[in-house]
């Protein structure tokens, strides 16, 4: 836009000239756009000088014609540091007749610059009106802020123009951004979307949070009626493994405003399975070396020895798997993925520094080998049986 006239702009809290438009946020938007056209954007010359004595005390606020002002008619304004007021005349150029624009360091004047292309049709418009201005100011607005308002030097033909002034690097960057990007038409296609009203989402939370108890319940019912007394040992675990999601959860809250959905809620119950599931493929690994006629102390770290990799591939798959989910997936797919990962990480710790300690130390105890409380006098009935066979064979 043309520059006829600027003004600095005076301190925070001064007293707004009289005759201002008034009605505040109560008036509705469109009123006060109204308003502020009638006033600001003014061809009368009494009123542009009222318009900048006004908006001259308010260069801090928001403002309402921000992208609605005509951009055929005056306006009056203030620069995008809220330091000075411009009366502007009409537009001459739109953002869309800017082909590019970049900044870079003028290697003769030793300071930062910014290169505008502009194309054809803006390009002759350029050279005539700086032809017909030299001497006077020009202003580059956006959103009805003055982003810059450098002095035309002399004519500029040929649809290029460099704009000069107190420039740094970023802000000579940031005004080519401004330039090239500030008025491309941009259109935004939903990817996802969904309603759900207050009552079904807490309805279907309850939900997802009722099932992952009885889930979890059934696990422990099942480990202590096929494990007996050793299914403490997966309650316990289990129990670790809860409040150390439940502390990581809390904290991801806290600090990123991480939030648990039902697709979240999804995961932790897979999480469960997994966690059990490497339970029993350790418990399975010890009952095997109880059948080849081990004691049960010395059967506990030969088992160990031998389920850890398979509890390891097992949860390197299901953490690849979810790694996959949650970087290729979008929406609640994202949470599950996430939780799901969160929870496989935490069944490798639980079952390497809480499980395995623990059932190292039940087998050093008398008591925890006794077939009626650990659950494997079947197993270790097997194994007389086979040593019994292969005593006979023998003897024969």
């Amino acid at each position: 836009r043309p520059e006829p006239e600027s003004c600095p702009a005076p301190a925070p809290g001064a007293s707004p000239a009289p005759g201002a438009p008034g009605g505040g946020k109560n008036v509705p938007l469109a009123q006060r756009i109204q308003d502020e056209k009638r006033l600001r954007q003014s061809s009368e010359q009494a009123i542009q000088i009222l318009a900048l004595q006004f908006q001259a005390t308010r260069c801090g606020e928001d403002d309402v014609l921000a992208g609605n002002d005509d951009p055929n008619l005056p306006l009056v304004t203030c620069s995008q540091d809220g330091k000075e007021v411009y009366l502007l005349d009409k537009s001459i150029i739109s953002g869309e007749g800017i082909a590019n624009a970049t900044s870079g360091l003028d290697q003769q004047r030793g300071e930062y610059v910014v290169d505008v292309e502009f194309k054809s049709d803006a390009a002759k418009t350029w050279a005539d009106f700086t032809a017909a201005n030299v001497g006077t100011q020009t202003a580059f607005v956006l959103d009805s802020k003055v982003v810059s308002a450098p002095q035309i030097q002399e004519a500029i033909p040929g649809g290029r123009t460099q704009i000069t002034g107190q420039f740094t690097n970023d802000t000579a960057r940031e005004l080519a951004n401004v330039l090239k990007y500030g008025s491309l038409p941009l259109s935004f296609e939903s990817s996802e979307a969904e309603t759900v009203s207050a009552t079904l989402g807490l309805a279907s939370l309850r939900a997802g949070l009722i099932a992952g108890a009885v889930g979890l319940v059934a696990v422990l019912i099942y480990s202590l009626l096929y494990y007996r007394v050793l299914g403490l040992l997966v309650a316990l675990s289990l129990v670790a493994s809860g409040a150390m999601v439940f502390a990581i959860l809390v904290l991801l809250g806290r600090y990123i405003n991480y939030t648990l959905d039902l697709a979240g809620i999804a995961g932790l119950i897979i999480g469960i399975g997994t966690t059990a599931d490497s339970f029993v493929v350790f418990f399975e690994r010890i009952k095997d070396e109880i059948r080849e006629g081990r004691s049960f102390r010395s059967a506990v770290p030969r088992g160990w020895a031998r389920a850890r990799k398979t509890i390891m591939s097992g949860n390197a798959v299901t953490f690849l798997a979810a790694a996959v989910l949650y970087f290729l997936a979008v929406g609640q797919v994202k949470g599950f993925a996430f939780t799901l990962g969160l929870t496989t990480i935490l069944d490798v710790v639980v079952v390497f520094l809480v499980t395995w300690p623990l059932l190292y130390f039940a087998s050093k105890s008398p008591t925890m080998a006794k077939p009626s409380l650990n659950g494997l006098g079947a197993v270790q009935q097997i194994a007389r049986e086979r040593r019994a066979a292969a005593h006979a064979a023998g003897r024969g």
